[in-house]
């Protein structure tokens, strides 16, 4: 027989069972003849009791030892896998050994483990900043750069901090407010627009100022520039100089420029002005800087892209053939809206979401009976993705505020 001692606990096998498993350790162990390589496959050997011991978890060698035994390896589930895959692989054997059923609800449980500490790892990354405060030591106008980057990255740094912090989405929100009330046909007016104007000038100003400090204070540019935030804030101010530009070139020939804003809603350069002054309707991503639930939200739709996907792919193989089939059976129908399928496109669609505008029904039986399925269809799609995306986005928003609390 051979002694083994794990972690305090008293082992005995016989040599010749060991023997049938060369080259795990303890096979190796007892076919070894030269002491001194048996010494190195253990970590220690008392002499008067002529034991073997092993530092290691006595808990988990119960299983490797009944392995010996019986020739199979048992996996319990209460085990952490990693744990147990150190383990045996320090005792060098392989989860071949272990009953099918066994080792397949092991790797899936081994894969559900590596898949936490995969978005845990991530979650982490979301939170940290690109900068530190340690990046600036030694550099030109560390201080200087440090002090500024703790007052717009880091609003639990000061009292100023957090203010900048309030104020930068207070500007936010003024700001996409400025621009709903210059849709309105009362705020058209000349003090209505010197108002909303004199607004965007100060948001802009205050954007820019923001986004100087944070290149200032940022180590490093290129880091800087590939921020996604950074880009953001970028698009945010880029419409009120763009729109600036384009008026001042047309300074020279104030005629010409009346005249513009008469055709203003036909004339290439105001379709221009238009589409750039919409731009700044992404100003309300800057508010993801400072929420924990629009990022948790953009970090669900990350890990979860596969699952969009699939149901997207669904969504087009639903309007394609729901449109095909009331098309087939409505055609005939006088003054029908479903004269082809491009047409019938947009009643599939609204159909499989479970909105129903009702500008288009069917009129016959059998055409009631395809939008019936049509809209089951729908139910049934709608339903599957949903929950796991809530379930996963309630998951990583608690995740996301733990993180930020414990910092």
């Amino acid at each position: 027989l051979l002694n083994i001692n794990v972690g305090g606990k008293l082992f005995q096998i016989a040599c010749k069972v060991l023997a049938q498993y060369p080259i795990t350790r303890l096979g190796k162990l007892a076919l070894y003849t030269d002491p001194v390589k048996k010494l190195q496959l253990c970590d220690d050997y008392l002499v008067q009791k002529n034991e073997y011991f092993f530092d290691r978890d006595p808990s988990i060698f119960h299983y490797i030892f009944h392995f010996y035994r019986s020739g199979v390896l048992w996996m319990m589930d209460e085990m952490c896998p990693s744990n147990f895959v150190e383990e045996i692989e320090y005792w060098g054997i392989h989860l071949k050994y272990s009953q099918r059923c066994c080792r397949i609800l092991f790797e899936e449980k081994q894969d559900e483990l590596n898949e936490y500490l995969k978005i845990e790892k991530e979650l982490e990354a979301e939170l940290e900043p690109l900068e530190t405060g340690e990046q600036f030591d030694g550099k030109f106008l560390g201080q200087f750069r440090k002090m500024v980057w703790n007052l717009i990255e880091n609003p639990y740094s000061s009292v100023p901090a957090k203010i900048i912090a309030v104020m930068s989405s207070f500007f936010v929100l003024i700001s996409i407010v400025g621009m709903t009330l210059s849709t309105v046909e009362e705020m058209k007016n000349k003090t209505g627009k010197m108002w909303m104007e004199q607004m965007e000038m100060i948001c802009a100003i205050f954007f820019t100022s923001e986004y100087l400090m944070r290149l200032i204070s940022s180590s490093s540019f290129k880091n800087f520039l590939r921020a996604a935030f950074n880009a953001i804030d970028l698009v945010a101010i880029l419409p009120f100089y763009i729109q600036i530009l384009f008026e001042t070139l047309d300074e020279g020939d104030m005629h010409y420029h009346e005249e513009l804003h008469k055709v203003e809603n036909v004339s290439k350069l105001g379709k221009v002005l238009k589409l750039i002054k919409l731009m700044r309707i992404f100003r309300i991503l800057k508010l993801a800087r400072h929420s924990t639930g629009l990022r948790a939200f953009s970090f669900t739709m990350r890990q979860c892209y596969q699952q969009v996907c699939c149901l997207l792919l669904f969504i087009a193989m639903g309007v394609f053939t729901f449109s095909a089939l009331i098309h087939s059976v409505e055609h005939d129908v006088p003054g029908t809206g479903f004269t082809s399928i491009p047409c019938a496109w947009w009643w599939a669609a609204v159909s499989l979401s479970t909105v129903g505008y009702g500008d288009t029904v069917p009129d016959t039986i059998l055409g009631r009976m395809v939008a019936f399925v049509c809209i089951s269809f729908g139910i049934i799609l709608n339903g599957m993705p949903i929950s796991i995306l809530y379930n996963k986005f309630s998951d990583y928003y608690a995740r996301l505020k733990a993180h930020e609390l414990s910092q």
